[in-house]
């Protein structure tokens, strides 16, 4: 397997003044996404390599986040590196009505790893492309408008994309017209149906579901898109039989079922596609992105299987992109996926959750009265801070932040870990080709970090 153990820690004098100057410009012209403008610090990286970033300051840091969950291979990977190199000296780019050969082998390759049949592959600039595409592909199909999803979910920023989303990003762009319904799905430890134990959270987050297409009218809803995991939302593992209920469902009303893996897909939860870890799933439609080429050059699609591609073989897919299969792109995917497959790392991803990272986040929340709990597989842990154990009350409001949090994120970066944070959560999210001692690493700055928030309790 391809890592870096011990890049060293130094940032040249250069690297320096450059990131100084990037800084002074990004200030003066930068608009930044889901930010106040005004208010915003952003860090300086002046370059990163392997499990590391450095940041403006020349400060080495062990990256747990993978960034937004995308760096599934790490930072700089040399594969992959060379690939994007050696297909940009022989193509660019070209328009996406043409064949290429990066495109045509990244679509073999998707298509291999998917469940079921899901042959055709739609490519996209990234993940909220994918589910604006895969929603138009659903609602063409069936000629119905309706799309359920569930609360405490996230699926991108475009139109469509954020109102599916379940979180507090959505608000902001909700005008109710969308055509979109919510949904609770499983949550055992916040449950909205005061279930004891994973089986009764399963059966009755089911009943609600069914309950809500009932109400909306079953004739009406084209499909629902649900996060195989739950990502930025809260790596929300769902309770066994709880997706293979979804399935039976979609099929007795003739609603499509989507599986968005932009986050989840590509290994990050110990299988190519987390979907994989429901047996016998098979989704209508997947969205993936981010991990896909570990966000080298941006990418996402949808996968799609026989009945909703046989609906465009003489009626024209009314959508399109210029960058559609960019080859720079695809060329990469198509790296990475072979180094993924050659080095093993989609079943390092479940070693790690299972040996390393599941086993320590354990201990560490049995040692901090501010873990609520912890919960994930493969490499896709959270960590939910709480004010009191008993209460369950978040150390930072849903859709905010406290000074509790941002003392632990600034605690974190201090003693040399980039922490994945998102309101009263902690996500460990290193990449997949992690080293274990870099593992035990990030964990060791965790539990000491976490000191910070149990003395504000």
């Amino acid at each position: 397997m391809t890592t870096i153990d011990n890049p060293p820690a130094t940032v040249s004098d250069a690297e320096l003044e450059a990131g100084r100057r990037a800084y002074e410009l990004d200030r003066k012209h930068v608009f930044h996404s889901w930010s106040a403008q005004a208010t915003l610090k952003p860090m300086t990286v002046t370059k990163a390599e392997g499990s590391y970033v450095w940041d403006g300051e020349g400060t080495r840091l062990l990256d747990f986040s993978s960034q937004m969950v995308n760096t599934n291979i790490g930072h700089q990977h040399p594969k992959v590196v060379a690939a994007i190199v050696e297909q940009a000296q022989k193509l660019c780019t070209i328009a996406p009505s043409h064949v290429n050969d990066a495109r045509s082998e990244a679509a073999r390759l998707i298509a291999e790893r998917t469940p079921g049949e899901l042959n055709k592959v739609f490519f996209t600039n990234g993940g909220a492309e994918a589910v604006e595409n895969a929603v138009r592909m659903a609602r063409l199909h069936t000629g119905r408008r309706k799309v359920l999803s569930r609360y405490r979910s996230y699926h991108g920023g475009t139109d469509t994309a954020v109102n599916i989303t379940g979180d507090p990003r959505r608000w902001a762009n909700d005008y109710g017209d969308a055509g979109v319904v919510h949904f609770f799905g499983p949550f055992l430890y916040r449950s909205r149906f005061y279930a004891q134990t994973q089986e009764q959270e399963c059966e009755r987050a089911l009943a609600h579901l069914n309950e809500v297409i009932a109400m909306e009218g079953p004739g009406q809803i084209a499909a629902i898109i649900l996060e195989s995991v739950p990502g930025t939302a809260g790596i929300m593992v769902p309770p066994p039989g709880y997706l293979q209920g979804v399935r039976e469902i979609c099929d007795r009303y003739g609603i499509m079922y989507i599986a968005d893996e932009v986050m989840a897909g590509f290994g990050r939860t110990g299988k190519w596609f987390a979907v994989e870890h429901s047996d016998g799933v098979i989704p209508d439609l997947i969205t993936f992105a981010k991990g896909v080429n570990s966000g080298y050059v941006p990418l996402g699609g949808v996968a799609i299987s026989p009945h909703i591609a046989a609906t465009f073989d003489n009626r024209p897919y009314p959508g399109g992109l210029t960058y559609s299969g960019h080859p720079l792109a695809t060329a990469a995917a198509v790296a990475t996926i072979n180094t993924m497959a050659e080095e093993g790392i989609v079943e390092n991803a479940a070693r790690l959750g299972t040996e390393i990272m599941g086993p320590g986040l354990a201990e560490i929340a049995q040692r901090h009265p501010s873990v609520g709990e912890v919960r994930g597989v493969g490499m896709f842990w959270a960590i939910e801070l709480v004010k009191d154990q008993a209460t369950r009350e978040p150390l930072a409001p849903y859709g905010g932040t406290s000074d509790a949090m941002n003392a632990v994120i600034g605690e974190c970066k201090k003693l040399g870990l980039l922490p994945f944070a998102n309101y009263n959560r902690i996500h460990a999210v290193p990449p997949l080709n992690i080293t274990d001692e870099q593992a035990r690493e990030g964990l060791a700055i965790l539990d000491q970090a976490l000191e910070v928030a149990d003395r504000s309790l």
